[in-house]
């Protein structure tokens, strides 16, 4: 090597490693604060855990014990219409947008509003559901609250199932076209099932958002003290009574608040876990 590359080798490898070191900074930096806050969350978190927290209800201010039974009950009710809401919207919106919108300018105004939505702070969609719904009902109820969620939800299902099915090779489509199916069959019966552990994995990365959202509750479900299984009343839900608990002047409600937000950084590393999961045996397969 004559000494014009060989110098330009040594300065592009000493610029790689300082590029290399840096990088290694920030992610430690990161890393260690990550570490620090898991920490402080399971030291506090765990003196919470005990059977009334599953099975009581929240306490009144300064007073002693009770659980988040009804929140856990209320987010579970909630996360889980919104996905029974989401989940079969946000396919079938992202099958369109692959197999059918190519060249539609219909297709491409719904991915246009789809990339809006995925990027809105979640407060402004509490603000239009409670517009549209809170005021006219004049009201807070758990169902607002689902239709918040939903909205914040089906977004990312939609952009997951359109790029998974994009994915799945063009010879699959091509194979049962010559056998005569039809367009829609082709789409439910090959595309998506070759593409399933991909949209599976969107779904589940989009109750994971959902489950910890605190602002579109506090706009439209709100909160209640009292165990209630009526979505069309105000709803107890996790996000909304760890914000009032971590706020408050009660040591029992401040420490009811990192049980809860314990609870929902397991249940949000439960259902990445599972999405993880999929995504792997996709990869595999």
């Amino acid at each position: 090597m004559n000494p014009v590359g060989a110098a330009i080798f040594a300065r592009r490898k000493r610029m790689n490693q300082i590029g290399l070191f840096l990088s290694m900074v920030a992610m430690s930096i990161g890393m260690v604060f990550l570490f620090w806050i898991l920490c402080i969350l399971l030291y506090k978190g765990f003196s919470a855990i005990q059977p009334s927290l599953f099975f009581a209800s929240t306490p009144a201010p300064g007073s002693d014990g009770g659980g988040l039974a009804n929140a856990i009950l209320g987010s579970l009710l909630m996360v889980g219409s919104c996905a029974l809401i989401s989940t079969p919207i946000g396919i079938m919106a992202g099958i369109y947008l692959s197999e059918y919108g190519d060249r539609s300018r219909f297709a491409e105004l719904t991915r246009f509003v789809t990339d809006i939505m995925l990027s809105a702070p979640s407060i402004v969609i509490g603000l239009f559901v409670y517009a549209v719904m809170v005021a006219q009902m004049k009201h807070f109820s758990g169902w607002a609250g689902t239709m918040a969620l939903s909205l914040i939800a089906i977004p990312v299902v939609v952009r997951t199932t359109e790029n998974m099915l994009r994915l799945v090779p063009s010879n699959l489509r091509e194979a049962a076209y010559a056998l005569g199916a039809p367009r829609w069959k082709v789409s439910v019966s090959i595309t998506l099932r070759a593409a399933q552990s991909g949209v599976i994995t969107g779904v589940l990365l989009a109750l994971a958002r959902v489950s910890g959202e605190t602002a579109p509750l506090l706009f439209t479900a709100l909160n209640n003290q009292f165990f209630s299984m009526n979505m069309n009343a105000p709803m107890a839900n996790l996000p909304v009574v760890i914000f009032q608990f971590a706020m408050s002047p009660y040591d029992n409600w401040v420490n009811l608040a990192w049980g809860g937000a314990l609870l929902i950084t397991f249940a949000v590393l439960g259902l990445n876990i599972l999405a993880r999961v999929f995504f792997r045996n996709k990869v595999k397969a």
